[in-house]
């Protein structure tokens, strides 16, 4: 009479192994697709942190608002005199508040070494005024590619990455 055998088989063992690495690359790639998803979501609550942090400025500089329009990218040069350490009338306040905005959607309030880690990637913002009513727009470079909604905004290059973010209100 043979023997009853009990246990598993290199087949099933095999099967079982198969069924294993593939869930477990399915579970890799999930992963993989929500960090992507979470930094998508923290760059868009960046820039509107970015785009409100300028209105504010501006309500605090109301006499000198029409001067803050324009389109802003790249690296800004400090201007002089440092108004977080002097007194600065409306003019000069315009400069120092579009200095820090400008320095910091680039990044240079994070800083790893001489590196700039913080701000918005390829970051571009323009500020557009008519009357009291203004329009702030942040536009950077997403990391994955998409349809470039940006068809009425002319901010930043448009490209199948390009994001943005605007903000309209009215300062009085």
């Amino acid at each position: 009479m043979p023997a009853q055998r009990n246990g598993f088989s290199l087949i099933e063992v095999m099967v079982s192994l198969v069924i294993l690495t593939v869930g477990l690359i399915g579970i890799f790639n999930l992963h993989i697709i929500s960090k992507r998803g979470s930094f998508e979501s923290f760059q868009q609550t960046q820039a509107s942190y970015y785009a409100n942090d300028m209105i504010n400025r501006m309500k605090l500089n109301p006499s000198q608002l029409a001067n803050y329009a324009g389109t802003y990218s790249g690296t800004p040069t400090e201007p002089s005199p440092n108004c977080t350490t002097a007194t600065c009338n409306s003019g000069e306040m315009l400069a120092w508040d579009l200095y820090e905005w400008r320095a910091s959607f680039n990044g240079a309030d994070e800083v790893v070494g001489t590196q700039n880690v913080g701000g918005l990637d390829t970051a571009t913002a323009c500020v557009i005024v008519n009357n009291n009513t203004v329009n702030v727009i942040m536009s950077w470079k997403g990391i994955r590619e998409t349809s470039d909604a940006g068809n009425n905004e002319d901010c930043g290059t448009a490209n199948d990455r390009r994001r943005l973010y605007s903000v309209e209100t009215v300062i009085i």
